[in-house]
């Protein structure tokens, strides 16, 4: 089965859109939130949850798994989808990112990144045409070329040379020879500078891929920088192409930028949130551990329908959660995705009957949260 984009339905009164990606293992719809099983888990949880919270594709890491256990262990094990019991599709990141986030660690050249391990310290070296033959030998659905991610803040000249950087490694990915089927998607960076992010895009663009993000966003900026950065692109990419937003992913963020015409995203904000104590509902965000949810027997949102919700107050999460029990992670993480994908598929039939306008006024001021 080959990878294909189709689009469905656009929304009358704006740009969000529905539409239908197909993989190598199955077909996923969008607007699409992915967890991130970073290390081939979605952390506190197992596949089976996964899927009866509507999962429908998750998003795993190049770097972490290059480094533990490896992608020929990985291979030798069935390949990443054998390897944690996942027969959806699987995106994987190239691993730039990882990288970004070691600068007191790697050293980037025109060749690619040495860095060394946070684990142990040991040396290695990851080239563009490295990420793609580990994400091949992981056997990756959705391939992410590698870039460099600009840092914030960044000068002028240092955004300059990283997108021209970038446009010459994703030129080395698409080179590289990929399984039948398996899709590769080119990343946009630029920085917080607009007319750097249009000459990435362009760039991008006359390379080709399977579908485009944007990256490089949510590292430090401010959100109205970033809604300006991606507003800046948005126009450059095709129609008939899938666009994934990198790493944002509030619900805040996830209805501004579907109602832009975004149709892909992944954050680990819902289950990181969530080991934390800090829970979305649908009237905003509850801080789980805070004194006054001590004896209160609700559930924690009580327009949600998910297993937590059905069988737990909101105090016995409190207890869990203070007293550091595993149940806690667990329990929490189930609402909190169960929350997210709630959200999607709202948002998914106010699509579908043309109405996200209504929807998005409806979801902010239902919220205490603004």
């Amino acid at each position: 089965m080959g990878f294909k984009f189709q689009l469905s339905k656009k929304d009358s009164g704006s740009k969000a859109r529905l539409g239908k990606v197909t993989t190598r293992h199955g077909e996923f719809i969008t607007p699409s939130f992915m967890p991130v099983g970073t290390q081939a888990t979605v952390k506190s949880l197992c596949p089976r949850d996964l899927k009866e919270l509507g999962t429908e594709i998750i998003a795993t890491n190049t770097y972490h798994l290059y480094l533990r256990p490896g992608e020929e262990v990985i291979r030798k094990l069935g390949g990443v989808h054998e390897f944690m019991g996942w027969d959806y599709p699987i995106l994987t990141d190239s691993g730039g990112f990882q990288v970004f986030s070691l600068a007191a660690l790697r050293k980037i050249t025109e060749d690619g990144v040495y860095f060394q391990s946070h684990i142990d310290g040991s040396r290695h070296f990851i080239s563009p045409e490295k990420s793609i033959e580990i994400q091949k030998t992981l056997g990756s659905d959705i391939m992410m070329c590698f870039d460099e991610c600009v840092p914030y803040p960044a000068s002028y000249n240092y955004t300059l040379n990283s997108i021209e950087m970038t446009r010459k490694w994703a030129e080395r990915c698409k080179r590289v020879q990929r399984p039948r089927g398996a899709a590769l998607f080119g990343i946009i960076q630029g920085g917080m500078f607009a007319d750097l992010r249009k000459k990435s895009a362009e760039a991008t663009l006359e390379i080709g891929f399977d579908g485009y993000a944007i990256g490089g966003l949510s590292v430090g900026e401010t959100k109205p920088m970033m809604y300006e950065m991606v507003m800046e692109v948005l126009p450059f990419l095709p129609e008939d192409y899938p666009r994934y937003l990198m790493g944002v992913g509030t619900p805040d963020d996830l209805v501004e930028s579907i109602g832009a015409g975004f149709d892909m995203f992944d954050c680990v904000m819902p289950t990181r949130n969530a080991r934390n104590g800090l829970l979305f509902t649908s009237k905003g965000k509850i801080a789980i551990k805070n004194a006054q949810y001590i004896d209160d027997n609700s559930p924690v949102d009580e327009n949600c329908r998910c297993y937590t919700c059905r069988n737990f107050s909101r105090g016995y999460l409190r207890h869990l959660l203070i007293a550091k029990e595993i149940l806690s992670p667990m329990l929490n993480t189930i609402h909190n995705l169960a929350y997210y994908f709630t959200l999607i598929q709202e948002i998914r039939k106010a699509i579908e009957e043309d109405r996200f306008t209504e929807f998005s006024k409806e979801f902010y001021g239902s919220r205490v949260e603004n």
